[in-house]
């Protein structure tokens, strides 16, 4: 069951409004297919990104994977916490495992993401392909 309070990109990532920030991270899904993480490159505060360019990556004993931006914006500040503690992707996603604070650029773009019902339609739908 995934938090209510967020939508949902199809690229696995996620966005939660609060105030004038849009909160980014990826989805316990992500985090799972990823297996355990052991580095995480993030943008600088200022850098400004564009839906769907890839603004940082993740790193796993698995893989490297691009995260990409779910919404238009600037930067606001990076989870500093990730440089020394990127387990917290695995550990709490959703939560501590953050990883952007950001400026959106068009709140419109908000309303396009998938809500958790739809996202774990998608992860349904996803799997039995």
């Amino acid at each position: 069951m995934y938090p209510t309070d967020k939508k949902y990109s199809k690229e696995h990532e996620w966005v939660k409004i609060e105030g004038d920030l849009a909160i980014i991270g990826i989805t316990d899904y992500a985090q799972n297919e990823l297996g355990e993480i052991v580095y995480v490159e993030l943008p600088q505060a200022g850098s400004t990104f564009q839906v769907q360019e890839v603004f940082g990556s993740v790193e796993s004993v698995k893989a490297v994977s691009d995260i990409f931006a779910p919404i238009s914006g600037e930067i606001d500040s990076p989870n500093e916490l990730l440089e020394e503690e990127p387990e917290l992707l695995n550990n709490d996603p959703h939560g501590e495992g953050w990883l952007v604070k950001m400026v959106p650029a068009n709140t419109a773009e908000i309303d396009e993401l998938m809500d958790a019902a739809a996202y774990e339609k998608f992860l349904a739908e996803e799997g039995s392909k």
